[in-house]
């Protein structure tokens, strides 16, 4: 099938052309992407006689039955359309053949309508007259009620999609035949794979025209995008001959990677995008990387900095037509200069000046650049193929869409945008798609967000003028009439300079486009993001968006204004008009409409969001038949604001709303901290993990489920299979491990498990926001309370080493739990009965990952040099000493502890007369005494620090430390002499004078 130019002038052989692909396709050919029509195609498909006869114009006994039930507003255009498949399938001759027919007048209908709504240009001829039978358009008024009917049929659970839809019979056209499982057939047999696209791509875009997902079409999607992967992702050996089938199977393959990734972005799932996009670079043979290179940014830098940049090549063996001369540039959308007076229109880079001149900083964690990547010039790159530019843009969206005001993620991902505009594309959509991605990057900041509205202006003026038709509207479309007459910011392009239609749409499912109302609509909440509040309500008004209307007055503290234009579009006047301009000095207090507008369910929740009211909500979800899920949800929020917030009800509402919606992640979340606030500790798990389950990489998420996991009762099976434990590093900690299963005997409940549970939970929770101190803090403590031989040591000295690093500057000494480090310590220094871990120090381990290397790499890396005024830290320390038999810095540790002492309890104790103090002092020295100068004084020193030799030669850590004790007691004595002489203390004290002077 043709995929280039459009040609009118030449009829098109339809059931000849198409039924020989499909048969093609169905025998083996493998090509779920090999539907492209032409505009001319569409035009031949939609009129050829087969279709007039699916879409109503040749009409029978039992049809005009149908076409009046229409007309009365009793069904749908698309159920008359599912009728006439139904009965063309029953009646059929070669079943194989109608299909054929009927999944290309289905794709065929799909490219017309993304023809007249996204890409352009304008369609040659009126879809209302070659889709809808005369019959049910004889007057605009049944026209109006035929689309108003197919709009709201569109409604799922309660999201409806946008009212004034140009050209929606096309959509509906295309929605009923794929829709048909008779059309489609078996989704296992290759026959049906072209029907399958067909079906996952309607049911893509008819989500995409929602305001929020639809669980139902998305199980839809994913059950078809499964089906297509498991046919076209296949590597069944021999089915390729030679080199171009392999290379035309490779091509199949990225494009539905791409496709894939796309419909993973949009649904939230970004690392699943991102895994898609990464396969799907390294299939087509694509080279990239973000990297620094040295440039100027600004007209004022005086040096070159390392500027981020995205250096990328595409495989040389590429398709002739994805490298054609740059003269195509000509014919792309325009680039909006940036006009700014300090920053340049593009980074000016370093010229190469050889390996000294030039130095690769990597943001990536690569040690060194590909060759092929290394050579290349930043500001003088090759022309990518439009795939391989389609990657660059996928990777900026999929990040930007975890959270697009992150200034770092901004920095990261504009550089992709760059690198497809800078350049240059062969392809007019994706170089429009790089231009719309830059654009809602750079709206966040402050020296680029004029060329960002300009450049988003452009481009919605751009989408209308190229979607419009030129062909005068009939009065059933006078409501749209200004959506159809545009005005531009940019001259229009002419005819001659604009792409073809084929072109536009040949890459379009592999891109995250937006229909032309979605862009209006994004560029209204940029100007209001600016201020433009006018600027916004004209285009929301002009657009009848009345619900971001209204929002848009109530951001701006204008709660009556917006409520008056929801309540217009919901009930009747409360008093006649006798003027046109009389609707402003109405509040619309009459009954409600009948029939209610599509989107009424969003409406009331709207007044019910101003208002506060819960009776609105209420409304909402009896108006969309309990099935608008966020009008529980707000119910809920609603019920939490409460004084006291009302948890009982807040939860029945959020589990009403997952009932419709069970594949909502913030709903699921919001419902277990709920039960976590009603100690329902079993729901709180289930709740958590079906939100973990939905995004793994919430921290949040998994730092709850910890919680409820420590609260609840023993669970007999696995909240999670796949939670990993940590691996044990050396035989201690298989040792350890085995202790810890054989705390379970036969039946017997392990009365740990969860614990151990919660610990795997926090782990992960840690793993995806690792710079959480309050995580790291709640897997110290757990991990301590697991007690010996079951305790994961190695889970303790994980936590307090992050919490020092990320603490330790702003909390000193504090962030150091003394009471776990003292347990700690203790249990890996001291023999414990029927454990087989040695204690006994071995030099050999000090930098090794076993226990006692992680605990000495702890206290000399990170504790030591915290300290300050903890005695307790610096008795440990002293410990830690002892055990390495090095008994002259133990004994140094116990001098600074009492030091520690003394400086944090001096005022109290002599100054302020506070007994507690002093006794704090007293215990200090007593301790300086018996445990540091009578037990290490007269002992050897260790090699390495010995500086004095004994009487006879050998070497000693104090030879002197009956003299330093009777000095340090005598000194307290002195000072205390005024508050405490003759106390309990003093008398202590006293009595260690004599001991330690022989008397």
């Amino acid at each position: 099938m043709a995929t280039s130019g459009d040609s009118a002038s030449v009829p098109v052989p339809v059931p000849e052309t198409y039924d020989t692909l499909f048969t093609a396709t169905a025998d083996g050919q493998r090509s779920y992407d090999s539907l492209r029509p032409t505009e001319a195609e569409c035009t031949a498909l939609l009129t050829h006689p087969f279709a007039q006869t699916v879409l109503g114009h040749d009409i029978t006994t039992e049809g005009e039955s149908i076409i009046s039930s229409v007309t009365r507003g009793e069904k749908s255009f698309t159920s008359l359309i599912s009728h006439n498949i139904s009965s063309i399938l029953a009646a059929s001759t070669d079943l194989s053949r109608d299909r054929s027919r009927l999944i290309h007048l289905g794709h065929a209908a799909l490219c017309a309508f993304l023809q007249a709504n996204v890409t352009g240009p304008p369609l040659s001829f009126r879809a209302h007259e070659v889709v809808i039978p005369s019959t049910l358009r004889e007057s605009p008024q049944t026209l109006r009620k035929v689309r108003d009917e197919v709009i709201r049929e569109l409604s799922v659970n309660g999201e409806a999609v946008y009212k004034l839809t140009p050209n929606v019979e096309l959509f509906a056209a295309a929605k009923a035949i794929f829709t048909n499982d008779r059309v489609v057939g078996d989704s296992n047999g290759e026959g049906a794979l072209v029907g399958l696209t067909g079906r996952m791509r309607v049911n893509f875009l008819h989500q995409k025209m929602l305001n929020e997902s639809a669980d139902s079409l998305q199980g839809s999607i994913y059950d078809d995008v499964d089906a297509i992967g498991a046919i076209v992702l296949s590597d069944t050996p021999g089915q390729e001959s030679n080199h171009d089938q392999l290379k035309e199977r490779r091509a199949e393959k990225v494009r539905f990677m791409l496709e894939r990734a796309v419909i993973h972005t949009h649904h939230g799932f970004d690392s699943k995008a991102r895994a898609d996009l990464l396969k799907a670079a390294s299939t087509n043979g694509f080279e990239f990387a973000l990297t620094g290179k040295l440039g100027r940014r600004t007209k004022f830098q005086d040096r070159d900095i390392s500027q981020l940049v995205v250096l990328a090549k595409s495989a040389s063996d590429g398709d002739e037509k994805d490298n054609v001369p740059d003269s195509k540039v000509d014919v792309e959308p325009k680039n909006l200069d940036l006009n700014d007076d300090t920053l340049l229109e593009s980074i000016a880079f370093k010229k190469d000046e050889g390996e000294d001149g030039f130095k690769q900083v990597s943001v990536q964690d690569q040690s060194s650049l590909p060759a092929s990547l290394a050579k290349l010039d930043a500001a003088n790159q090759p022309r990518l193929n439009p795939l391989d530019s389609i990657m660059l843009l996928s990777l900026a969206s999929a990040i930007t869409n975890t959270s697009p005001e992150d200034g770092l993620t901004r920095e990261e991902t504009i550089p992709y945008a760059i690198r497809v505009l800078e350049g240059g594309s062969s392809n007019w959509q994706v170089y429009s798609q790089a231009l719309l991605v830059r654009s809602r990057i750079e709206g966040y900041r402050s020296r680029t967000v004029e060329r960002s509205v300009l450049q988003l202006q452009a481009l919605v003026d751009q989408v209308i003028a190229d979607t419009a038709s030129d062909t005068p509207t009939t009065a059933s479309e006078a409501d749209t009439a200004a959506v159809e007459q545009p005005t531009t910011f940019l001259p229009r392009p002419e005819a001659s300079e604009s792409a073809p239609a084929a072109e536009r749409l040949e890459y379009l499912w592999l891109l995250n486009f937006s229909t032309r109302w979605h862009l209006e609509s994004e560029l209204a909440q940029r100007w209001v993001s600016l201020g433009a509040l006018r600027t916004a309500l004209d285009i929301y008004e002009r657009l009848q968006m009345w619900a971001e209307a209204a929002l848009c007055y109530a951001a701006t503290d204008r709660e009556e204004t917006a409520k008056m234009i929801v309540r217009k579009q919901l009930y009747e006047r409360t008093k006649p008009a006798t003027s046109a301009d009389e609707d402003h000095n109405d509040t619309f207090e009459g009954p409600e409409l009948s029939p209610l507008p599509s989107d009424a369910p969003r409406l009331f929740c709207i007044l019910g969001d101003i208002d506060h009211d819960a009776a609105m909500y209420e409304r909402a979800w009896v108006v969309s038949n309990k099935r608008y899920a966020r009008a529980q949800r707000s119910l809920a929020r609603l019920y939490m604001q409460e004084k006291p917030p009302n948890f009982i009800k807040a939860e029945q509402a959020y589990k009403l709303s997952l009932t419709v919606t069970r594949l909502n992640h913030a709903t699921w979340f919001a419902l277990g901290c709920i039960q976590i606030e009603l100690e329902k500790w079993e729901e709180a798990i289930d709740s958590f993990t079906r939100t973990v389950q939905l995004e793994e990489t919430d921290a949040e998420a998994w730092s709850n489920l910890a919680v409820a996991l420590l609260n609840a009762p023993p669970r007999s099976t696995p909240v999670i299979n796949d939670i990993p434990r940590a691996k044990a590093l050396d035989d201690e900690e298989e040792e350890e491990k085995k202790n810890e299963n054989a705390n379970v005997d036969g039946d017997k409940v392990d009365v740990y498990k969860q614990k151990r549970d919660a610990l795997a939970a926090l782990h992960r929770a840690a793993r995806f926001k690792h710079t959480s101190h309050r995580i790291w803090d709640n897997i110290l403590t757990v991990s301590s309370s697991i007690p010996p031989p079951s305790t994961p040591f190695r889970d303790v000295l994980l936590a307090q080493t992050r919490i020092i690093e990320l603490r330790g500057d702003k909390d000193g000494e504090k962030c150091i739990d003394i009471s776990i480090l003292t347990a700690l310590v203790r249990t890996l220094t001291t023999p414990r009965e029927g454990s087989s871990i040695s204690v006994k120090f071995d030099p050999s381990v000090i930098r090794t990952g076993s226990l006692h290397g992680r605990l000495l790499r702890l206290f000399d890396d990170h504790i030591i040099p915290l300290i300050t005024h903890s005695p307790e830290l610096w008795l440990l320390v002293a410990e830690i000493e002892k055990w390495r038999g090095r008994p002259s810095k133990a004994l140094a540790a116990h001098e600074k502890a009492w030091r520690a002492a003394i400086s944090s309890c001096s005022q109290g104790a002599y100054q302020m007369g506070e007994e507690s103090k002093w006794n704090e002092i007293v215990t200090a020295t007593e301790t300086l005494v018996r445990k540091g100068y009578a037990v290490y004084g007269g002992m050897d020193k260790e090699i390495e620090d010995s500086s004095e030799q004994g009487e006879e030669g050998g070497e000693l850590v104090a030879k002197d430390w009956r003299f330093k004790s009777r000095s340090a007691v005598r000194g307290i004595l002195g000072k205390g002499k005024q508050f405490w002489d003759g106390n309990e203390g003093w008398v202590r004290l006293d009595d260690l004078l004599r001991e330690v002077s022989g008397s």
